[in-house]
């Protein structure tokens, strides 16, 4: 999940080497990943009303059941 998410994000922004995506594994067996890109990149992952991050949300989301795991993704 983790480098579908790194794949996708770094497919979308200028700068890709400022892509960092952190894996956290919680309590209740959920997985959270935290994605960090640069400032100027922050519209490009988010999009218009948020269309963008809904889109990679739902791909990793459904990367993640095929290991009957559930994920989500924090833009920070």
């Amino acid at each position: 999940m983790k480098e579908v998410l790194e794949i996708i994000a770094k497919s979308l922004v200028d700068y890709p080497d400022e892509v960092d995506v952190k894996e956290i594994v919680n309590d209740d067996q959920t997985v959270t990943l935290e994605l960090r890109v640069a400032e100027s990149d922050m519209g490009k992952v988010i999009g218009k009303q948020g269309r963008i991050a809904k889109a990679i949300r739902t791909v990793v989301k459904a990367a993640a059941s095929r290991d009957n795991k559930k994920a989500s993704v924090d833009i920070l």
